[in-house]
Formats: C-alpha cells, sequence, structure tokens
C-alpha cells in the first residue's frame, strides 16, 4: 500500500503547540519533497512548510518563526512539524503531501496525499 499517514492534531487554546507527525509506508523509500499543506473551512489549501531530500526547508510566510519542519531520515519517509503559538485563524485540516515519491514496488516517481489530521485552535 502506498499512503502517507498524518497523526498528532487535535485541540489547543491560542499561544499553545502542537507537533503533527507524517509517517510514509514502508513501499515508499524516499521522497524528493514532503511537505505540509492545511486546508481552512472555506478555503483553499495553502502550503505550510515543505522540506527537500537535501534538508533545505521552505515555510509559508504566516508561519514563519513559529513552525518547524523536520525529519526523521534523510529519505524523508517520516516527517514533523513543530507548530508554536497556534492562532484561532490556523484552525485547519493539516496535510502531508509527498512529492516525487519512489518506491519497491513501481518505477518513477508518485505524488502522495495524505488523509489529513485535523487541528482545532480555540481563542
Amino acid at each position: 500500500q502506498v499512503e502517507v499517514v498524518e497523526s498528532g492534531g487535535g485541540l489547543v487554546h491560542a499561544g499553545e503547540s502542537l507537533r503533527l507527525s507524517c509517517t510514509a509506508s514502508k513501499t515508499i523509500i524516499s521522497v524528493h519533497q514532503m511537505a505540509w499543506y492545511r486546508q481552512a473551512p472555506g478555503k483553499g489549501r495553502e502550503l505550510v512548510a515543505m522540506i527537500t531530500s537535501d534538508g533545505t526547508t521552505n515555510y509559508g510566510d504566516s508561519v514563519k518563526g513559529r513552525f518547524a519542519i523536520s525529519r526523521a531520515n534523510a529519505q524523508n519517509t517520516e516527517v514533523f512539524l513543530q507548530m508554536d503559538d497556534l492562532t484561532p485563524e490556523e484552525t485547519a485540516v493539516y496535510y502531508c503531501n509527498a512529492g516525487r515519491a519512489t518506491g519497491s514496488n513501481w518505477r518513477g516517481e508518485l505524488e502522495v496525499w495524505g488523509s489529513g489530521t485535523r487541528v482545532t485552535v480555540s481563542s
């Protein structure tokens, strides 16, 4: 099975922190670019953070300085998103996206989306 699974969402108060995790299935050998997106109610999906195979990170402007993406291994098969000082406006479903994923039972590269983890920030 080819999938990425998010975990760590939940309900927090404004100003608090959460740490999300994204784990790729064992059929995924490496991921060139692992990213977190979020989609708030009634809004489009936006990029939160990404990390590439060489460890380069990028962030959406609204989360710079408060969020940090990291990884458990150089293959980018497990990544984390530390979110500090959360605001109610950041209530959303957070999705993990594996871009250019290579695997043990397919040729070429795939893009894989997780089903999301919900983050609710109360005021």
